[in-house]
Formats: C-alpha cells, sequence, structure tokens
C-alpha cells in the first residue's frame, strides 16, 4: 500500500467497504453521488487518500485551482478518498474517487491492501447506467454477486456479463482473487436524461446499500431533492414534442406491466426508522431491485456504447 497516505487509525469491527467511481460506471452521477450523501449524513471521517500520481491522467480529470482566505493559490488533486463510519449496522468504509486512468491492477493493490488492513466484510461498488426506462416511475436497480451465499443472503442474482469492463469490473476480480466476498449495485437511469444528475437513482441506491449494511438509510434529502429533480426532468420533456410522446410511451408500458413482461420485481423493504424521514407513514415510495436478464444486458450494451465511444 506505498501508494495510500493514511489519515487515522480507527478501530472498526469487519465494516463493509462501499466504494464508487466517477466517470464510466456513473450515469447522470448516481453512484458516486450516494457514497458522497454517506459520507456527509453519517459525519465520516477522512480515514486515506490514494495518491492520484501513479493512476490518473491529468489531461483528461484535471486537478482545479482553489484560493485560500489568504488569496493563495493552491492545488486540489484529484484524489480518490476513503472515510469511516460507525452505523447503528455496523461499521463502513466508504471509497469514493475518479475511476483511475492508468495501473488497474496497482491501484486494486491499494484498495485490497486497505480491506485487507481492517479485515472488511465485504466490498459493495455502486455504479449506474443509462437506459430506456421513464423518470417518472421507480427507479429500476439490479444486484450481483459470483458467490453464491452473498446472492442467497442479499437476494442478489449472478454476474454473466462478459465484454468491455470498468474499474468496478477489476475491483471484483480483484476481491475474487483475494478471497474477498463482494457485490454490486447497478441503478438504471433515464438515458434522455443523461446529463442531469438523478438524486432518484442516488435515493435507490442508498435505500439498498443500507438495506445490505443493516442500518437505516438517511434519506430525507435525497427524497426532496428526487421530488425536484422529477419536476425538473417533466418541465424540459415538455418542451420537445418527440420526447413527450417517446416518455409517455415508456410510461404507458410500464403502468400496463408490458416493460415488466420479463422482469421480476422484489420490491425493497422500507426499514428505515430514521428520524430524518419525513415521509407519510414512514413509507419511502415502491423502489425496486430488478433481478433480470433485460436490465442486464442493459448493463452490457451500456458498457460496449461507452468502448465504442472512446
Amino acid at each position: 500500500m506505498e501508494h495510500v497516505r493514511w489519515l487515522s487509525q480507527p478501530t472498526l469491527q469487519r465494516p463493509l467497504m462501499v466504494a464508487a467511481f466517477t466517470g464510466w460506471n456513473d450515469a447522470a452521477d448516481a453512484a458516486s453521488n450516494s457514497v458522497r450523501h454517506l459520507v456527509e449524513a453519517w459525519h465520516a471521517q477522512p480515514l486515506a487518500e490514494i495518491d492520484p500520481e501513479e493512476f490518473t491522467d491529468f489531461a483528461t480529470v484535471r486537478p482545479h485551482v482553489r484560493l485560500t482566505p489568504e488569496q493563495r493559490r493552491t492545488i486540489v488533486w484529484p484524489t480518490v478518498g476513503v472515510w469511516s463510519a460507525s452505523t447503528p449496522g455496523g461499521d463502513v468504509i466508504l471509497l469514493l474517487g475518479p475511476e483511475p486512468a492508468l495501473r488497474w491492477r496497482l491501484f486494486t493493490d491499494q484498495l485490497i491492501g486497505i480491506a485487507r488492513r481492517f479485515d472488511v466484510s465485504m466490498v459493495l461498488t455502486l455504479g449506474a447506467l443509462l437506459a430506456d426506462v421513464p423518470h417518472s416511475r421507480p427507479v429500476q436497480l439490479i444486484g450481483t454477486a459470483t458467490e453464491q451465499d452473498v446472492i442467497d443472503r442479499f437476494d442478489l442474482q449472478r454476474s454473466r456479463y462478459e465484454g468491455p469492463t470498468g474499474i468496478v469490473g477489476v475491483v471484483h476480480d480483484a476481491c475474487t482473487r483475494a478471497d474477498l466476498s463482494s457485490a454490486s449495485l447497478w441503478a438504471a437511469v433515464p438515458a434522455y436524461a443523461s446529463q442531469v444528475p438523478s438524486p432518484k437513482a442516488s435515493l435507490a441506491l442508498v435505500e439498498r446499500a443500507c438495506e445490505i449494511i443493516g442500518t437505516p438509510a438517511p434519506t430525507a434529502r435525497l427524497q426532496a431533492e428526487s421530488h425536484d429533480y422529477d419536476t425538473r426532468v417533466t418541465a424540459f420533456v415538455s418542451d420537445d414534442n418527440d420526447l413527450v410522446g417517446y416518455v409517455s410511451r415508456l410510461e404507458s408500458l410500464a403502468d400496463s406491466g408490458e416493460l415488466d413482461d420479463d422482469f421480476d420485481y422484489d420490491e425493497v423493504d422500507d426499514d428505515d426508522d430514521d428520524d430524518d424521514d419525513d415521509s407519510v407513514g414512514g413509507e419511502l415510495g415502491p423502489e425496486h431491485e430488478v433481478n433480470s436478464d433485460d436490465l442486464m444486458a442493459e448493463v452490457e450494451r451500456f458498457l460496449r456504447d461507452q468502448e465504442g465511444g472512446k
């Protein structure tokens, strides 16, 4: 772990690691904003940083210039940050940063080193993909793993994907080689709203991740932002007659169940009893996890389209 800079040395009990990366696997910023939200909501403490020098193409992911209160210029590098938090469901390590551009195997060695140092129980990655889904309906989630006990324990499905992959796929391969349990959650976001950050998809990822952790999900702020998101996307859709027709067709298919013919929906139970929950009756809304060949095909199409666009 020669590229890890330690910021603290907390005592953690078999933490679960939740990781997300900006870029390739982060449609509508849904995955990265999920981890960012958890860092803020749980008041997570800085644990470490992974030095970006060996792993980042700074011409693509550029550092930023900031001014100090004394008006001195300083450089903020695009660093992968690591935080720790203690929740009612157990200790958690949160990892967030740009997808590395270089030396992925060395990068994953750093991540696995952090996991081993704290005896991490499982690595959970978050991702998001573009799909033909309407913004006005529940977010579709798919959860995958390769170990049967993890699949059974968390009601996931076995990953059967073959094709181009991002750092998320490489992380899971590294976990397998390190004999470390891992799982992945993906949220589907509307392709026609790809440039709009989706707090609705982030909310779905946060709820499902917290269900796996076994802790109440901090959702109040994401719920409010999700309402604003629906309003905003509906407004720009209404300005384009062709888009109105397209979204209306998706909504009709979803409402009639035709979009769901090949989907097996398992409703995510709402176990959020957090005081921040300001929803009526404690219901957070019908977010779903999708166990489906179709959504897996969407993941494959998304990854291949990303590869073709490079």
